[in-house]
């Protein structure tokens, strides 16, 4: 495994990095909860963007993979930090950027703070305000109380150890939620879905479909896809969608 590069943020963290270059728009991946850069699709996309000559970023939120902190001590506005120092570090011009999971959540933040340099999105059982629909809306009493005296609590996981959801991570995602009001998508938007996802349900999708100002946004239920969404027509379907919207965002500019 090639050793990552890295750059440190204007808050001290110290991100991780692998970077292609090749052509524009550069295609950035942002990675899910817990997951990091060596994941299938993100090592994937990195050799389909090699042959294409596609520019192409992959990168770990800090607490995340080969990057600075502890996973207990982030949040969503912290990995947001990230994505933005990353993405404004490292790349030039337009960027289509690829988000799955909680990084479908974190590709919608980053179209809010730099909309554009936003040439176009997929998302790959995106998990838009998750801490406050998924964790929160899910929590008992007990649950509740113990985030309150305790600061965190714990829950299992189907994919790997139990996530720690801290007090922080919580009250900070309510900050940065994106389906409680308007959402602008000004350029091209592909969805992708599983209907086996045990993670983030079809209705998540459809919530995102419906709440989003976008003149141009499809999304692709897939029957029997679960959340890794990581098996070879999975992949495929991923490439086909950046492939269209890298031909939308070409003929944009010509």
């Amino acid at each position: 495994m090639t050793q990552p590069a890295t750059i440190t943020t204007p808050q001290n963290r110290k991100i991780a990095y692998h970077r292609s270059l090749g052509q524009g728009p550069c295609v950035v991946f942002l990675g899910g909860l817990k997951s990091d850069m060596e994941g299938t699709k993100a090592l994937h996309l990195e050799a389909w963007a090699r042959a294409r000559g596609q520019a192409f970023l992959r990168f770990d939120y800090s607490g995340h993979g080969q990057s600075s902190g502890r996973f207990e001590e982030g949040c969503i506005g912290d990995w947001a930090e990230d994505a933005l120092a990353a993405v404004s570090t490292l790349t030039e011009g337009p960027l289509v950027v690829v988000g799955s999971s909680m990084g479908g959540w974190q590709a919608l933040l980053l179209a809010r703070e730099i909309p554009a340099r936003i040439a176009g999105m997929v998302t790959i059982a995106a998990a838009p305000d998750f801490t406050e629909d998924g964790y929160w809306a899910s929590f008992s009493d007990a649950q509740k109380q113990a985030l309150a005296e305790e600061g965190r609590v714990e829950l299992p996981s189907d994919y790997m150890e139990p996530y720690i959801v801290t007090r922080r991570l919580i009250e900070d995602g309510r900050t940065r939620l994106v389906l409680r009001m308007p959402l602008a998508l000004p350029f091209p938007v592909r969805c992708l879905q599983g209907t086996e996802d045990s993670a983030v349900s079809t209705e998540t999708a459809l919530r995102l479909l419906r709440h989003a100002d976008c003149p141009d946004m499809r999304l692709t239920l897939v029957k029997g896809a679960d959340h890794r969404f990581s098996d070879a027509p999975c992949l495929g379907l991923i490439e086909a969608a950046i492939e269209d919207v890298l031909d939308l965002a070409a003929g944009s500019r010509a």
